[in-house]
């Protein structure tokens, strides 16, 4: 029968270590004022895990491993330097995705040869290659990581497929989806206790398989207005995995790093759904809540409506005692956070109060805007969440809205058909005037559905490139 080694203290002492710098890099990162901090602590954790385990495991070649380790580095650098922030959201997803897979191959890699691994529980000599039997226990843990692997892996490739414009944002809605997700979903469960007691190939295979499927299965139904907390659910099934095999290695760094991922990232998953409105167990079971009317959406209409310029815009902000920006997926696809900030500046020199009004969903991953706002030093004090501000822009002369549709369209409010509907927004409505940046009137939000606002007797709709708009009113207010 196999069993444990007995753990060596220094390097338990080593995984608590990094654990406790994961936990605080966490807690880091739940500020824009704190998150470089944070950032650091889970660097140094994570290089103490990685060396505490290359010096405390045999490995098979340690230049081999450190090759790959630098290969890796070296396309994670350029990918860091190169990437636009407009395309971080498809990254993230995409990283997602190499997490899964590296959960399915480890585990592949477990089964195939699971003397290697320490999980057998005894070797039956047998012609040609002896039968290493599982422990019953490592064959759960091989099963949930390959299947939670598997998913997070199919659906990420699928999240960032849409993220990056390679699928269309709109819901597909397969016939009987519910049945088929439903079924499929029992037999993996199914064939996973199945799996406890019977280590036949084929079962295992076809874990793998079902898995691989129900995650495309599981996203391709869920639209665009739903993607933030796609991608924060899939960085959940990210870490669930990491911790199952970490069960299988016997590692206790992967299990506390798994953990903490996934545990944070399904409470955010559920943040951000509330923020939403919307059912979590609908999101996380491959969009519930959509319907064959929400995933048409609706085009742009031919209203009338007021168009004004940058010297419009400035204008009238010169004269406005509070102005609050609303910046949106449209403000990242232009880059124009730098010359909002430099607006905001020239307006509070003129003596205007200025506020920036974030709502949870803008973009297309929990706090795009903010790490956008960031990234141009807007100050923290600045930057409020929705539901401390909502209540001010009754009061407030100025809404400036600078590529945000989604998140301030009313018909979340009062559609019932819509695809956003329930969903809390950003009440620029109520604004004495609404200052609209647009690329043009053509086109709607990432949900397909037009905004009432922009057809408002006190909206503004300026049509540009939101960077060269902004630039514009900043020469205006000189």
């Amino acid at each position: 029968m196999h069993e444990a080694a007995p753990v060596d203290p220094t390097i338990a002492f080593a995984y608590l270590v990094a654990g406790v710098l994961f936990i605080l890099a966490l807690r880091g990162l739940s500020s824009p004022e704190t998150s470089r901090q944070g950032n650091r602590f889970g660097m140094i954790g994570m290089a103490i895990a990685v060396v505490t385990t290359l010096v405390t495991h045999s490995v098979a070649s340690l230049p081999e491993i450190l090759g790959a380790i630098a290969v890796g580095a070296a396309i994670g650098l350029f990918t860091a330097r190169r990437i636009a922030m407009t395309d971080m959201p498809q990254l993230v997803a995409g990283f997602h995705s190499l997490v899964g897979l590296a959960a399915v191959l480890v585990a592949c890699a477990a089964f195939l040869n699971p003397v290697a691994f320490g999980i057998a529980d005894m070797v039956i000599p047998m012609i040609g290659e002896p039968f290493a039997a599982i422990s019953p226990v490592s064959r759960v843990e091989m099963g949930l990581g390959v299947a939670i692997g598997a998913i997070t892996f199919s659906g990420s490739i699928i999240a960032f497929l849409k993220l990056n414009g390679n699928m269309g944002g709109k819901p597909i809605l397969l016939p009987g989806r519910h049945v088929l997700n439903l079924a499929v979903l029992a037999g993996i469960v199914g064939l996973i206790a199945l799996f406890t007691v019977d280590q036949s190939p084929w079962i295992f295979w076809t874990i793998t398989i079902l898995a691989f499927a129900i995650g495309f299965l599981l996203i391709i139904p869920i639209g665009g207005a739903d993607m933030p907390v796609v991608v924060s659910m899939l960085n959940s099934y990210s870490g669930w995995a990491a911790a199952a095999m970490g069960f299988t290695l016997g590692n206790t760094a992967m299990i506390i790093t798994g953990a903490l991922v996934g545990s944070s990232g399904a409470i955010l998953s559920y943040i951000m759904c509330k923020a939403m409105n919307r059912s979590f167990i609908s999101v996380i079971a491959g969009g519930f809540g959509a319907t064959e009317s929400s995933a048409g959406g609706g085009g742009a209409t031919d209203r009338p409506w007021k168009r004004g310029s940058a010297e419009d815009a400035a204008f009238l902000m010169k004269q406005a005692e509070q102005v609050i920006i609303v910046p949106g997926y449209g403000m990242a696809v232009a880059q124009a956070q730098h010359a909002l900030r430099e607006m905001g500046d020239k307006l509070k020199h003129e003596g205007v109060r200025v506020k920036y009004a974030i709502h949870p969903v803008a973009g297309r991953m929990p706090g795009h805007m903010n790490v956008l706002l960031a990234e141009a030093n807007v100050p923290y004090d600045d930057v409020f969440e929705l539901e401390d501000i909502n209540g001010e822009f009754a009061q407030t002369d100025i809404a400036f809205v600078i590529g945000a549709n989604d998140v301030t369209n009313p018909a979340a409010k009062t559609d019932k058909t819509s695809p956003i509907y329930g969903m809390p927004i950003l009440d620029v409505e109520k604004a004495k005037t609404v200052l609209f940046i647009k690329r043009s009137m053509g086109g709607v939000g990432y949900a397909g559905v037009d905004n009432d606002v922009f057809y408002r007797d006190n909206t503004m709709m300026l049509l540009a490139d939101a960077k060269k708009m902004v630039e514009d009113i900043v020469k205006a207010l000189d």
